[in-house]
């Protein structure tokens, strides 16, 4: 299979995955009146259950590479629980279901930001100008206002910011050597035992379709993470991350059909932005790559002295939720 038709189903693969996360924030918002543990629970249950069998019947099956990944597989996985939480709140009481799939989708941008500190990683200045452009178009999505209508949009934000933290916990365990795919069961693991006691004491009796809004919801994360898997076995972050924002607009579709939601003048400015930003960024390190590769060899290793991360890193700072992925 050649590289052009790897790329395309590379690309085919993570758009699959935007359309089915897009699918879970409806389902979850479909769901109605239900405690939020409730529906974190089943978020994560089925990928649970499902990750579990195919760990049960692999090679390794549940060995963790060493006791220093047990620590980031928790914070990976504590950080994960918390963004999730705080993503299916600004799902349900945001407005726009888009809104809140532009703020979570700032992850990638927060996750340059702690990877200073936690991978001292010194980003380039023109990262730093597309984080803070992607930050501004977030101040439009949010459109602070000083009253608790603010509240939702802010913890779409803090969503974003925790689920940069844990990708960024994700790259560290990958460092390590950790499998993606017990990166994936520690998460759902953890996620379904802590938000079950919750669920319990204030579980709300649920009708037929709450059932089934709440499995789809499971089943279209669960589905989701199976396509970035494949995806990134196809092709590489730099090239194809990109297309994991067509999630937005899915999420605008799905809310214009389903819940006649109508993304604000202001929000769609907003995810313009954002969304440059990625492009940009994206742009910017391909004609960066592009660039080095067209010096001599002898001139590449000079530089590579000083260079804080060399274009043949295995781990790819652009997008570090997929790396883990791409070493399964």
């Amino acid at each position: 299979m050649n590289a052009i038709v790897k790329k395309s189903i590379g690309v085919l693969l993570i758009i699959g995955a935007a359309a089915c996360f897009a699918l879970m924030n409806l389902f979850v918002n479909l769901a109605g009146d239900l405690p939020l543990m409730q529906k974190v629970f089943f978020r994560n249950a089925l990928t649970m259950v499902v990750v579990f069998f195919i760990l049960l019947f692999s090679k390794q099956k549940f060995r963790i590479h060493g006791k220093q990944c047990v620590l980031w597989l928790f914070l990976r996985s504590a950080l994960g629980f918390i963004g999730i939480i705080l993503n299916f709140y600004a799902i349900d009481h945001i407005g726009s279901i888009s809104d809140a799939s532009i703020l979570n989708k700032l992850s990638p941008f927060f996750a340059i930001l702690f990877s200073i500190f936690l991978l001292k990683e010194k980003p380039t200045i023109p990262e730093i100008i597309f984080t803070l452009i992607a930050f501004g178009g977030a101040v439009c999505v949010v459109n602070p206002r000083f009253d608790m209508q603010v509240l939702p949009a802010v913890a779409g934000v803090l969503s974003g910011a925790c689920a940069g933290f844990a990708y960024t916990c994700v790259r560290i365990l990958a460092i390590k050597g950790e499998r993606g795919i017990m990166t994936v069961f520690f998460f759902s693991a953890f996620s379904t035992v802590v938000a079950l006691p919750f669920m319990i004491a204030y579980y709300k009796p649920m009708n037929g379709m709450q059932w089934l809004y709440l499995l789809l919801a499971g089943a279209s994360a669960t589905g989701g993470q199976f396509f970035i898997t494949a995806a990134y076995r196809h092709a590489p972050a730099k090239e194809i991350a990109v297309f994991d924002y067509f999630q937005v607009l899915f999420a605008a579709l799905l809310g214009f059909f389903f819940l006649a939601q109508v993304p604000a003048t202001l929000s769609i400015i907003g995810y313009a932005i954002i969304i440059g930003a990625a492009i940009g960024k994206q742009i910017f390190h391909f004609v960066g790559v592009k660039r080095k590769k067209a010096i001599p060899l002898h001139a590449q290793e000079d530089s590579d002295e000083t260079s804080p991360v060399s274009d043949n890193e295995p781990l790819n700072r652009e997008n570090p939720i997929k790396n883990e992925e791409k070493r399964e």
